[in-house]
């Protein structure tokens, strides 16, 4: 195992821990390590550590992971640097699944409209794009055009959601506004039953597709001279991202950058664009980052709590920037 591997699960390893102890309340290390391995009869240290950060803090490693992973694969399918999770409209379509569950239904109790409500709706408005984005690739060959097609999908999307922020109530809207900030800590045990088995359906996937998504890095001839065929890889890479994508952004709200950034943070430490390589580290960089703007987010001296996607903007938004300046425009 290589040295930065094991620097990158001792960091994992390290902010997973601190993520449990710090928050509004500094728990002390010695409860928290008690509370993980049963050891405690403090019903309040319970509640906190075992139903509220634990579970928070596997939100945020499943969530660096997914978009770490579907990230990777989409700059690979595209051979576009700046290519994220987001650009096949599949994030656009959770956000408006979620605002027509909000702003159409604002007459439905409060507890029908958050929760598993915001999930459902969340999961079925990626999907709707998912479907769509599977028959474009069935009639469109060219991956260019598909990327174009991905990116109207999503912004046909986002002009539907501004349409209907325009036109709502301020309750409606601050309910709508609050998911787009980005949540890790909503995520509860139920929620998590479903949330873990399906990211881990698509980073399965995504590492059965590593070999052929090796090859495509060399283009489209090339993988199609080998045997490969371009048009199911494309559209096993598709379905795995919108898991991954899709998933992620039903129960946490749509999360920037991280997907984006991740796969470049992976190939600058380990010097490689070898797939076997790039999705266990950007796995790990991810989850080591969502920890962190986590941590960030609940400081201790902070009044609330900060959102995670504007924590996220802040770290990746000038990590963008240097990989453009770095390649030149």
């Amino acid at each position: 195992m290589k040295k930065e591997f094991i620097i990158l699960i001792v960091l994992l390893c390290l902010t997973f821990v601190a993520d449990i102890i710090l928050g509004s309340v500094i728990l002390p290390l010695k409860d928290v390590l008690h509370a993980l391995t049963g050891q405690t009869d403090d019903a309040i240290y319970h509640e906190i550590i075992l139903n509220h950060r634990l579970p928070k803090a596997i939100t945020a490693i499943l969530t660096g992971c997914a978009l770490s992973v579907s990230g990777v694969m989409m700059q690979t399918l595209f051979h576009n640097p700046l290519a994220g999770p987001d650009v096949l409209g599949v994030t656009s379509g959770a956000s408006l699944g979620v605002a027509l569950l909000t702003f159409g239904t604002a007459t439905l109790p409060l507890w029908m409209i958050t929760g598993w409500g915001q999930v459902i709706a969340a999961i079925l408005g990626a999907v709707g794009v998912l479907l769509l984005i599977i028959v474009a690739s069935v009639k469109i060959p060219q991956t260019v055009s598909l990327l174009i097609v991905g990116m109207m999908f999503g912004q046909f999307a986002a002009a539907i959601v501004s349409i209907m922020q325009s036109v709502s109530n301020p309750d409606t809207l601050k309910l709508f506004i609050t998911w787009t900030f980005g949540s890790l800590s909503a995520v509860n045990w139920e929620q998590m039953s479903i949330m873990f088995p399906v990211i881990a359906g698509g980073i399965f996937m995504a590492f059965l597709l590593q070999k052929p998504l090796n090859v495509f890095l060399l283009g489209n001839n090339y993988a199609s001279g080998l045997g490969i065929s371009v048009a199911r890889l494309r559209l096993l890479t598709i379905l795995a991202t919108a898991l991954l994508a899709g998933t992620s952004t039903a129960f946490t709200g749509p999360i920037a950058f991280i997907g984006i950034t991740m796969p470049h943070i992976a190939r600058g430490l380990f010097r490689t664009a070898n797939h076997k390589i790039i999705l266990p580290a950007s796995m790990l960089c991810g989850s080591v980052v969502m920890l962190l703007c986590d941590i960030i987010s609940q400081l201790p001296g902070l009044q609330g709590t900060l959102p995670v996607n504007a924590v996220t903007a802040l770290f990746g938004a000038p990590l963008i920037v240097w990989i453009i300046w770095k390649n030149k425009g």
